[in-house]
C-alpha cells in the first residue's frame, strides 16, 4: 500500500464516559474517579472526577513541574488556594494552575464539593491516585513514602513538613 502524504488519515477513537462509568477509588468519604486516562489519551491528558466530603482537604499547596491542572467545579463551593490567595469558588467555575504555579484546595463547607481535574499532559497520573489511595489508607500515615510518591508523579509540596491532606 502507498503511503499518502496529502490526505487526512480519519480514525473513529471517539470515547464517551457515562456518568457513573470510571473506575472509582473511597478514600473515608472522598472519592476520586478516572474519567479519561493515560491510557486512553496516549498520555495527553487525564481527567479525572473527585468527591470532597464536607470540611476536607483535596491537597495542600504544591505546584507541578512538567503539567498543567485545570480545577472544574461541578456541584458545591471549592476553596482554592494560592501562595498569596485563598478564594471560594462555585459551580461551574474554572481555576487553571500552570506549571511552577503553587496551588491547593478544600471543601471548608458542610456541603459536599464534586469538581473535575484535568491534567495535561496526564503523565500517568492515574499511579498518583492509586499509590495515595494505598498511602493515606495507612496508619499513621507515612510522610517520607507521602512525599516519595508526590515528587514521582511530578507534585512538590511547598511546605513538606505540612503535606499531608489532614485538618490540624
Amino acid at each position: 500500500m502507498k503511503a499518502d502524504y496529502f490526505n487526512d488519515q480519519l480514525e473513529s477513537k471517539t470515547i464517551l464516559i457515562a456518568p457513573n462509568q470510571g473506575q472509582r477509588f473511597q478514600l473515608g468519604d472522598n472519592s476520586f474517579t478516572f474519567k479519561i486516562t493515560s491510557e486512553l489519551s496516549n498520555d495527553q491528558l487525564g481527567i479525572y472526577e473527585i468527591v470532597l466530603a464536607p470540611m476536607s482537604i483535596g491537597a495542600k499547596l504544591h505546584y507541578h513541574r512538567y503539567m498543567d491542572e485545570t480545577f472544574v467545579v461541578i456541584n458545591g463551593v471549592l476553596t482554592f488556594e494560592t501562595l498569596d490567595n485563598s478564594c471560594q469558588i462555585e459551580a461551574g467555575s474554572i481555576a487553571f494552575a500552570p506549571r511552577f504555579s503553587p496551588h491547593g484546595f478544600r471543601n471548608d463547607t458542610l456541603e459536599e464539593v464534586r469538581l473535575l481535574l484535568i491534567f495535561n499532559p496526564s503523565s500517568k497520573r492515574e499511579g498518583f491516585f492509586k499509590g495515595l489511595h494505598e498511602t493515606l489508607s495507612e496508619t499513621p500515615i507515612n510522610p517520607e513514602k507521602y512525599l516519595k510518591l508526590y515528587n514521582k508523579y511530578d507534585s512538590f509540596p511547598i511546605d513538606p513538613e505540612n503535606m499531608i491532606p489532614a485538618r490540624e
